[in-house]
């Protein structure tokens, strides 16, 4: 395969075909550099050499009816982790000023479940009304199946975008969860679009999904015009379903990574949840690919530091992009 072709092809406006993005996944190791050096080109057009990260604050944790194989949440799952109710707006808060002071763009909150209740849409937007007026962060939100006066509300709030994974393709999704269907998903991506959000949506790279899969959900999201697009990869924790699935390899990552980028050539790809554990010592190569991070711990497993995240973008000759946050005087802390 000539990569630097499949990226000409790209630059010059070409949607890449089914075949093409099979070769991704398949590219032998030893052409892997040729792809990402192909890929960074396109990554490079369209971002240049800045990196977006982003603060994730798990608002809800556990409590959740769903059967989602990958997540430690799930009804299914025998994860020990932590479990409570929505945090208090103070806390929410705490977490907005964590997010400001890691040079982060954009807060994610983020709540278990299957949906909110109109009472914790009311709860969230009035954290994300102060969170605007103190710190001027791009805020995004990932609640679960929402209906459109619940959208409606946040828009109104300052919600700038919503978090709703298809995490998989269509044929494969029943294999991963069945209390809720990829058509509910889609229909909560809509209402989002129609309240006037952006959209964040992604996928789960690991769950025993076929390459087949990987491309299908590429090429959906690319038909859905997202703004911005999570790679995670199965961190595969003991007591949930999958917890035996252990399928990936640093190098099939960065192919994964490639992909994405490949199909979505102007969109944010973010590397998301179970990057230290996949990516292991090739994290530095997935942003020439991605241009975004996460730089926080995720929703119940811990990430690296901030000041390591912080580190690796400065080694790679790459900076923080961070004027689109409103320049505000932060509080001092109490």
């Amino acid at each position: 395969m000539n990569w630097d072709r499949l990226a000409d092809d790209v630059l010059a406006g070409k949607s890449i075909s089914r075949d093409d993005g099979l070769a991704v996944l398949a590219c032998p190791d030893d052409e892997l550099l040729a792809l990402l050096d192909a890929t960074f080109r396109v990554r490079r057009e369209h971002f240049g050499k800045q990196v977006q990260l982003y603060f994730l604050k798990n608002a809800k944790s556990g409590l959740c009816a769903e059967d989602c194989g990958y997540c430690s949440q799930s009804a299914q799952s025998k994860a020990d982790i932590s479990k409570y109710s929505m945090l208090n707006e103070a806390k929410l808060l705490e977490g907005a000023r964590q997010a400001a002071e890691s040079q982060s763009r954009t807060y994610c909150i983020v709540a278990s479940g299957r949906g909110p209740s109109d009472r914790e849409v009311e709860h969230v937007a009035s954290a994300v009304e102060s969170i605007k007026r103190e710190y001027g962060l791009h805020v995004c939100c990932c609640l679960g199946l929402l209906e459109p006066e619940q959208a409606a509300r946040l828009k109104e709030a300052g919600v700038d975008r919503i978090n709703h994974n298809l995490n998989t393709s269509r044929k494969f999704y029943d294999e991963i969860c069945t209390t809720h269907s990829y058509e509910d998903r889609m229909q909560t991506l809509r209402i989002s679009r129609d309240a006037g959000m952006e959209l964040c949506c992604g996928v789960i790279v690991g769950m025993g999904e076929q390459d087949d899969d990987v491309v299908d959900v590429a090429m959906e999201l690319q038909t859905l015009d997202v703004e911005s697009i999570p790679v995670n990869f199965l961190n595969s924790i003991e007591g949930t379903s999958l917890e035996s699935v252990d399928a990936l390899s640093p190098q099939y990552c960065l192919k994964a990574l490639c992909l994405l980028r490949l199909t979505n050539p102007a969109t944010e790809i973010r590397i998301a949840g179970g990057r230290e554990v996949n990516l292991r010592s090739l994290q530095a190569m997935g942003l020439y690919a991605a241009n975004s991070l996460f730089v926080s711990d995720y929703l119940t497993t811990p990430g690296q530091p901030a000041s390591a995240d912080l580190q690796m973008i400065a080694d790679l000759g790459f900076e923080v992009l961070t004027e689109a946050r409103s320049e505000l005087t932060l509080p001092a802390p109490s």
